[in-house]
C-alpha cells in the first residue's frame, strides 16, 4: 500500500483537525495510507505572501522528513501550494501541491471556469493552470483564513459567492482553499448551485495515487 505524506500549513494541537483531510483521503481512496504532519509557526495556516513565504521552507523539510522514512509521495494540503518547488528541489519522490492539482481537475472540466478563496486573489499556483479558463474569482465576504471557514459566518459567506459563481455562467468550480475541504463545501456548493466543484483535497490524492503509480513504472 503506498505510504502519502500529508502536510498541513494550519499549525494545530488538535489531531482531530489535523488529519482530516488524510482521513477524507483514505475514505475515497482506500489503497492510500497517508500520514499528516504540520508546519510550526503557523496558527492561521497560510492566507498571504509572508505566511507563504515563511511556510516553504518548513513544507520542504517536512517533505525531506518524509522521504528520508520512506514515504512513495508528499502532498502539501494548501491550495497556494506553499514550498511545493522547494520541497520538489529537495526531494526525489513525487511532491503534490492542492492548488495545481485541483485547478489541473477543474481545467479538464470546462472552459468557462469559477474559483472561490480566502485570498483577494486566487493562488498564482492555480491561475499559472487556469489561465484564460478562468473567467471569475470570488472571495467570500469577512473570509480571510482557513479558521474563518469554519464558523457560521462563514458558511453563509460561502453560499453567497457561490451564488455570484452560478451567475457567471461557469461550467465548474475550482476551490482554492483545502479549508474549504475541512467543512465538505465542494458537496454543500454542488447541492445549492447545481454546478460541478472541485475539490482540491480530493485532486490532490488522485494526483498523488496516479504519481506513486509512474514512479513505480520508472522503477521496474
Amino acid at each position: 500500500m503506498p505510504r502519502i505524506g500529508l502536510i498541513r500549513v494550519l499549525t494545530t494541537e488538535d489531531a482531530q483537525l489535523l488529519q482530516t483531510h488524510g482521513r477524507l483521503i483514505m475514505e475515497r481512496f482506500p489503497s492510500l495510507q497517508v500520514t499528516s504532519r504540520c508546519i510550526p509557526d503557523h496558527p492561521s495556516g497560510v492566507h498571504n505572501e509572508a505566511t507563504e513565504r515563511s511556510a516553504a521552507p518548513l513544507v520542504a523539510a517536512l517533505a525531506a522528513e518524509f522521504e528520508k522514512e520512506g514515504y512513495d509521495a508528499v502532498i502539501v494540503s494548501c491550495a497556494g501550494d506553499p514550498g511545493v518547488e522547494e520541497a520538489r528541489r529537495q526531494v526525489r519522490i513525487p511532491v503534490i501541491g492542492a492548488g495545481r492539482a485541483c485547478a489541473a481537475v477543474a481545467r479538464g472540466l470546462g472552459d468557462k471556469l469559477g474559483a472561490m478563496g480566502i485570498t483577494p486573489d486566487i493562488p498564482e499556483a492555480m491561475r499559472a493552470v487556469l489561465g484564460d479558463a478562468l473567467v471569475a474569482y470570488v472571495q467570500p465576504p469577512g473570509v480571510h483564513t482557513t479558521l474563518d471557514l469554519m464558523t457560521p459566518a462563514g458558511a453563509a459567506a460561502l453560499d453567497e459567492a457561490a451564488q455570484e459563481l452560478k451567475a457567471r455562467g461557469i461550467d465548474a468550480v475550482a476551490l482554492a482553499c483545502t479549508g474549504m475541504s475541512t467543512i465538505g463545501a465542494a458537496r454543500r456548493i454542488a447541492k445549492t448551485t447545481g454546478l460541478m466543484v472541485v475539490d482540491p483535497v480530493m485532486s490532490e490524492a488522485l494526483l498523488a495515487l496516479e504519481a506513486v503509480q509512474l514512479a513505480a513504472w520508472t522503477r521496474n
